[in-house]
């Protein structure tokens, strides 16, 4: 029995020691990380970095916090050292996040320009769907149209060509072209029949119609469908939609 307990103290013992060693690790690698990570923040803030990934990287912090004079110090030095790779970045943020139009275009234009026979995508989406959704931000609804076109042109079916059609209707709309509108959110639903963007400003336009039938159908399939929205947690879309504008509408219908 004493042999027993002897052998479970010296398992014991050794398990103490493995966990102490453990312990001490732990704690010399979180400082050595702490220290690097220190390091790493001096260089970047005092501009002795030459990796433009270092910039962008450290740029987002600011940026996710909803501090983009910070983020876009960094940012931009991201961009001066090299363009072809952060300048979509940047100008999606200008577009997504600081409904700066005319900044975003020059950056989308300027990436364009370093990048000939290539279809740019700035952070994932089409490069002419981008500066499209600039040109509708500025009013400017025929140049949105020839960009909302040439991305339609350029790619096969998927998400964006339901956007394009989605964006092209609302030029059309703006600039009093109902019938053209109309026929640009059909071929959006025509992609998908849960288009509630489609749907809702198809109701606007049969308002303006003086079409009240038709006009309460698509805002119910709107509200109906308006779980398929597109939609992103950091940010608002320039034809983004809600419940509120939904019952705004229908309330406009009921009288």
């Amino acid at each position: 029995m004493k042999k027993f307990f002897k052998i479970i103290g010296i398992i014991f013992g050794i398990l103490l020691l493995i966990l102490v060693c453990f312990v001490i690790y732990i704690y010399f690698w979180n400082n050595n990380r702490i220290e690097k990570a220190e390091e790493f923040a001096q260089r970047i803030e005092n501009f002795e970095s030459m990796e433009s990934n270092e910039y962008m990287q450290y740029s987002i912090r600011f940026n996710k916090a909803g501090d983009f004079e910070q983020g876009f110090k960094y940012l931009n030095k991201a961009v001066e050292l090299d363009p072809t790779l952060h300048l979509g970045y940047r100008g999606y943020m200008k577009l997504r996040f600081l409904r700066d139009f005319d900044g975003a275009l020059s950056d989308f234009d300027r990436l364009d320009s370093l990048t000939p026979n290539f279809n740019d995508a700035p952070w994932g989406e089409n490069i002419d769907f981008v500066r499209g959704e600039c040109h509708f931000g500025n009013k400017n609804y025929q140049k949105a149209i020839d960009c909302f076109q040439r991305n339609i042109v350029n790619q096969t079916v998927g998400y964006s060509d339901i956007q394009s059609f989605v964006y092209l209707g609302m030029c059309e709309y703006e600039l009093g072209n109902y019938e053209k509108a109309i026929n640009e959110f059909n071929r959006a639903l025509e992609q998908s029949d849960k288009t509630t963007e489609a749907y809702y400003f198809l109701s606007k336009v049969y308002q303006k119609l003086d079409n009240l039938p038709k006009a309460r159908e698509c805002i119910a399939k709107s509200k109906e469908t308006l779980n398929y929205k597109r939609n992103d947690p950091y940010n608002e879309y320039l034809n983004e939609i809600y419940l509120s504008g939904i019952k705004d509408l229908e309330k406009q219908y009921a009288q």
